[in-house]
């Protein structure tokens, strides 16, 4: 392969794969599979992608512009050796939708460049000096707690928006239960998808669509594209963002690495660097931030193939649909009603993956400081505290984040000072019934 990775072997005749064999991200098929595989993860990615936009009110076309282009470009960065789609981020739907809320559109897109820049600093600090400093800055207890209260922190907007159409919304989101429930593989990771499609024809039947703007649009154009600003006043909204990105990409090359068997570590830098980059694109031009999606994950386990020239299909592709202004304006009509549905299930999903985190980790809530992290961090981000500054001013997610870190960081030091406490990181020892009885298992 190449430094820009954009050679590939071809893997065995080019059209079967062995039993407990892989395609490898440096190999393909023939190039007609290729294609194929390439456009279900436009499928995979497409769902998360636009709702984004849709829940935020930016364009669609263009967040899927600066996805296929934040695509390539990591494919590029990384050299072809991560197989990766970079769309829309679920953690920018808070930030994005509060800074609009006072500064429009262009503040918002500010903040999206603000943290497209901090990650690729920090990209540039994990590739010279390793990872393993990220694990100490933010363990399992603090990770989990973020990526769980940026979630629960937009509870009232999936309430707001289920509250303006609620049996359109209920609708939408029993057939995600029930799509995720009755089938496997690629149509059951669509749930969320399949939920949206069936809420939107329940909406067109009740009347609740407007397509005046799909037929005054033309087929073929540019997607609209925005400039930022920049105001200092949501530095506080998109920071703790940031961490969130570290945390997903990390954790996308250890998946990787573990389906493929390949270390990626010296790569998690290039990662990092790549998905700034993108998402300060983004944010330069009218799109959403970008992260790595593990809806793709999802494909590459169920096809067994990791091959990066897919991902370029799927790139090309997303770009292609981006410049159909029609298209964009159908993904704008999708509305308030299917929404609220599509955002009980997806803002929980997210404070559930949190949890995921500290059981996967096995956090033990047993122990003052881990206890004390989520609990304070969590309803400061629920309740969504607020803290003014002059101009500044710093909401449930910046001061949920800022709770965490402060809270762990502070009540380690002090124990460790005064020999009150084991330290957080490690597991409590002893029986189960020494414990205590919520300490069986993963202690949650």
């Amino acid at each position: 392969m190449n430094t820009l990775g954009t050679t590939w072997a071809v893997h065995g005749d080019g059209k079967t794969i062995k039993p407990g064999d892989v395609v490898a991200p440096h190999e393909r098929l023939s190039w007609p599979r290729t294609t194929g595989i390439g456009l279900q993860h436009v499928v995979a990615m497409f769902g998360s992608t636009f709702l984004v936009p849709i829940l935020t009110g930016m364009p669609p076309a263009t967040t899927l512009f600066f996805s296929g282009v934040g695509t390539v470009l990591f494919l590029i960065i990384t050299a072809g050796r991560i197989p990766s789609y970079l769309g829309s981020s679920f953690a920018f739907i808070a930030p994005i939708t509060a800074a609009q809320s006072e500064f429009g559109i262009g503040g918002a897109l500010g903040g999206v460049v603000m943290a497209g820049v901090v990650l690729a600093a920090i990209g540039l600090l994990v590739q010279r000096f390793g990872a393993a400093w990220i694990n100490l800055v933010m363990p399992p207890a603090v990770t989990g707690t973020i990526v769980a209260l940026i979630g629960l922190n937009l509870a009232p907007a999936a309430k707001g928006n289920f509250d303006k159409a609620p049996v359109t919304a209920l609708i939408t989101l029993v057939v995600i239960l029930l799509v995720s429930v009755l089938f496997r593989g690629i149509l059951g990771r669509l749930s969320i998808l399949v939920g949206v499609l069936v809420g939107y024809v329940a909406a067109v039947l009740r009347g609740e669509v407007d397509f005046g703007s799909i037929n005054t649009a033309s087929w073929i154009g540019l997607p609209p594209f925005h400039l930022p600003e920049f105001h200092f006043a949501v530095v506080g909204l998109f920071v703790p963002v940031v961490l969130v990105l570290v945390a997903e990409n990390i954790g996308h090359v250890k998946s990787v690495a573990l389906m493929t068997g390949k270390n990626l570590d010296p790569l998690a830098g290039r990662a990092l660097i790549a998905d700034g980059v993108a998402t300060t694109l983004a944010g330069l031009g009218g799109g959403s931030g970008t992260t790595t999606y593990a809806e793709n994950i999802g494909v590459m386990a169920a096809t067994r193939v990791y091959s990066t020239a897919a991902y370029w299909i799927a790139a090309f592709a997303a770009l292609l649909l981006s410049f159909c202004p029609k298209f964009g304006a159908a993904i704008a009509t999708v509305p308030p009603g299917v929404l609220g549905g599509a955002a009980t299930m997806l803002y929980g999903m997210i404070g559930v993956l949190g949890v995921r985190i500290w059981v996967q980790n096995k956090v033990n809530f047993s122990n003052p400081i881990n206890l004390t992290t989520a609990a304070v961090a969590l309803v400061v981000g629920i309740a969504d505290y607020t803290w003014s500054i002059g101009d500044l001013q710093f909401a449930g997610i910046a001061l949920g984040t800022a709770a965490a870190l402060v809270i762990y960081h502070g009540m380690s030091a002090l124990a460790r000072w005064r020999g009150t406490a084991p330290d957080p990181r490690e597991p409590e020892t002893g029986s189960p019934d020494e414990l205590g009885p919520d300490s069986r298992g993963a202690e949650i």
